[in-house]
Formats: C-alpha cells, structure tokens, sequence
C-alpha cells in the first residue's frame, strides 16, 4: 500500500522558515518523481517544487523561487520542502505526490499518489 505522510507545518512568523517532510512508503521511491503542491482556501492548487527521481532537475514556482528549496534522499525514501523567508501568502496546506517517471518537472499532470497534507500558516 502506498503512503505518503508529510510532516513539519506550522504557525510561523513573517520572515520565519519551516521544513516539511515525506515519508513515503509502499513503492519504489526512487521510480518516481516527487511534488510538493499547496491549496490556499478558495485557491486552486499549485505546484510549488518538484525533483526528479535522482534529483538532476528541479522545478520551483516563480512566486517561491529563492526561498523554498527541494530535495530528496533515495535511500530514506523522504522528501523535504525547507521554506525560508515565508510571507502571508504561503499559507495553505501543503500536499507532497509522486509521479512515475516520464513527465518534466515543471509539468504538474500525472501526479498518482498523494499525502493528506501539512497546514502552514504565515502570521502577519
């Protein structure tokens, strides 16, 4: 069975930073690309960050570019997402997801597997 379970969200200060986690489990990690996507309330969702299987190509949205950074660990089978320089507007939940291997990073289709989600919250 296949599971991701993200963890690390949080109430955070502007300016502050926070570090999500996915643990993921039930498959072979390292067969997949991996996706952080967020869903602010009345917003649709996004794809924030996504790594390849080896981690050669990453892909961040221009409205994260410089602040968030993604990575991965193979041999953990995790995922993180560290968020630096958070602004009101990050707030959302954040999901992870992972996609067989096929697709380029920046294109946010066929994502098959996703985690509940983390709530980050940026206070003003």
């Amino acid at each position: 069975q296949v599971q991701l379970v993200e963890s690390g969200g949080g109430l955070v200060e502007t300016g502050g930073s926070v570090r999500l986690s996915c643990a993921a489990s039930g498959y072979t990690f390292s067969n997949y690309d991996m996706g952080w996507f967020r869903q602010a309330p009345g917003k649709e969702r996004e794809l924030v960050a996504a790594i390849n299987w080896i981690g050669g190509r990453i892909y961040y949205a221009d409205s994260v570019k410089g602040r968030f950074s993604i990575s991965r660990d193979n041999a953990k089978n995790t995922a993180s997402l560290q968020m630096n320089s958070l602004k009101p507007e990050d707030t959302a939940v954040y999901f992870c997801a992972a996609r067989r291997i096929g697709l380029g990073v920046s294109i946010a289709l066929g994502y098959e597997h996703w985690g509940q989600g983390t709530q980050v919250t940026v206070s003003s």
